[in-house]
């Protein structure tokens, strides 16, 4: 990359930061921040994209510490946020490509149902059918283990449908909602009352595994699992990535990903930006599957 392809890059990327940051103050001082470092040189002679992505996210983080707050490298180009119709497709082919995100459907010896979620949660356009077809396999085991240690993210709209089918009918819940300073909005996420299939249901017993790699989407299952004492959380301390983000093409291998929005747990009233979800059984994740399987079948008896 050249010099001036370099400063128009940074330069955009902390005009977008101003204006759509979660924290307005905080985006106003890391604009700052770029500019000046953009005007010193920091950023030029950075021949190769990812060598940029990689300095400038080190000085995105500095003093927030916001995973979410990224310049990416996308080896293959990211997806383009001004067609929809292409980034639409984008999505639809990591999903088909990753059968919608369900890894791994089983039921183990004991009548132990085990659902393995990675790498994404993707949106239910793209992904219901594939979950819907997990949980009626699993709906009539006696106890689930939900395995989110390399589920790195997802669509919050996923995340409420996974939960929709850990409850009984009736009642929505409300899980969380999600801010939006930039905009002035607040987005309301429920259970739905109806869902394709048999649900597991409200009262079996669930074991969430987690690690250190557990980010964002994934983050938010076990979180509102454990908020809603729904499950046990089995494993490590997760990655600590509340605030969902936004994706800006900014060159053709490199995406601008800005956190705009701020997660609020209805039980908590908080959420897990910066601390993770804390494990009630603290384990290491190569560790977290036997000892769930472990308490899974001493439970049944």
């Amino acid at each position: 990359m050249h010099t001036e392809e370099i400063r128009t890059v940074v330069g955009r990327l902390g005009a977008l930061v101003a204006e759509h940051y979660v924290f307005p103050e905080v985006g106003a001082e890391v604009a700052n921040r770029l500019a000046a470092a953009s005007a010193e040189g920091r950023y030029d002679g950075l021949q190769a994209p990812e060598q940029l992505a990689e300095r400038v996210t080190a000085d995105l983080q500095l003093g927030n510490r916001d995973k979410h707050l990224r310049l990416k490298f996308h080896q293959d180009g990211p997806p383009d946020e001004t067609d929809p119709v292409a980034e639409e497709a984008h999505w639809r082919r990591l999903a088909e490509r990753d059968a919608g995100g369900i890894a791994r459907v089983e039921r183990l010896d004991g009548n132990v149902g085990l659902l393995e979620i990675r790498p994404l949660l993707y949106d239910p356009s793209h992904a219901g059918a594939a979950l819907t077809a997990a949980m009626t396999l699993l709906a009539s085991a006696d106890s689930l283990l939900i395995d989110l240690r390399r589920c790195v993210g997802g669509s919050p709209d996923q995340v409420a449908f996974v939960c929709s089918y850990l409850f009984d009918a009736g009642e929505p819940i409300h899980l969380q909602d999600l801010v939006k300073p930039s905009e002035g909005t607040l987005r309301q996420f429920w259970t739905v009352p109806y869902v394709p299939g048999p649900r597991f249901g409200g009262t079996k017993p669930i074991w969430v595994l987690t690690s250190s790699a557990t980010f964002s989407g994934g983050e938010e299952v076990a979180y509102n699992l454990q908020q809603l004492k729904r499950a046990v959380i089995v494993g490590e301390r997760t990655g600590g990535g509340a605030h969902p983000r936004q994706g800006f093409r900014l060159h053709d291998q490199l995406e601008a990903t800005v956190p705009v929005a701020r997660s609020v747990n209805q039980i908590s009233g908080t959420n897990w930006e910066g601390t993770g979800v804390v494990p009630d059984v603290d384990v290491p994740a190569a560790d977290a599957f036997t000892e769930a399987y472990r308490r899974a079948t001493a439970a049944a008896g």
